[in-house]
C-alpha cells in the first residue's frame, strides 16, 4: 500500500473506501435477492441487461463484454432463445453475422425485475430513514455517481 499511516487525509480515505464497500456489497446482496432469476443464471440475467443497454449484438461480442468464451455465451444465448426472450436477426451489414435482441417478453422480464429491485428499495427508504436522512442520501447521490463515472 502506497498510503502513509501519519497521513489523516489517506487515513479518512481509506476507511471511508473500506465503509462504502461493505455498503455497496450489502446493498448489491439484498437487491438481488428482490430478483426472481426464475431458471435463468447470473451470467444469463447480465446478457439480458447488456442487450437492452447496447441494443442487438452478436454472440461474441456478447462473450468480449461479459468477460467469457463465445461458446459459453452461445450457450446462455440458447437458453435465452428456448425461453422467448431473445431472437436472432440476420445482420444488416454482414448477413453472414447473426444479431441478437431482446424480445418483448425479455424487455418485460427484465423490466418486471428492476420494478421489484425498486419498490424494495423505495419501501427501505421510506421505512427506514426520516425525511433528513432522505435529504442527506439525495445529496450523496451526486457524488457516488462521481464515483463510477469514468
Amino acid at each position: 500500500m502506497t498510503e502513509q499511516p501519519d497521513d489523516p487525509d489517506a487515513a479518512q480515505a481509506s476507511a471511508l473506501a473500506e465503509e462504502l464497500r461493505h455498503v455497496f456489497r450489502k446493498m448489491k446482496r439484498r437487491l438481488r435477492e428482490q430478483t426472481d432469476l426464475g431458471d435463468f443464471s447470473w451470467s444469463q440475467l447480465s446478457v439480458l441487461a447488456t442487450l437492452d443497454r447496447e441494443g442487438p449484438a452478436t454472440v461474441t461480442v456478447l462473450a468480449r463484454v461479459e468477460g467469457m468464451r463465445p461458446q459459453s455465451m452461445g450457450a446462455n444465448v440458447a437458453v435465452l432463445e428456448a425461453a422467448g426472450l431473445v431472437q436472432g436477426a440476420p445482420d444488416p451489414a454482414d448477413g453472414r453475422q447473426v444479431l441478437l435482441s431482446l424480445t418483448p417478453a425479455g424487455l418485460d422480464w427484465l423490466r418486471a425485475g428492476r420494478a421489484a429491485r425498486q419498490d424494495w428499495l423505495i419501501r427501505a427508504i421510506r421505512a427506514r430513514l426520516d425525511l433528513r436522512e432522505r435529504e442527506s442520501l439525495a445529496a450523496a447521490a451526486p457524488l457516488l455517481q462521481r464515483l463510477f463515472d469514468p
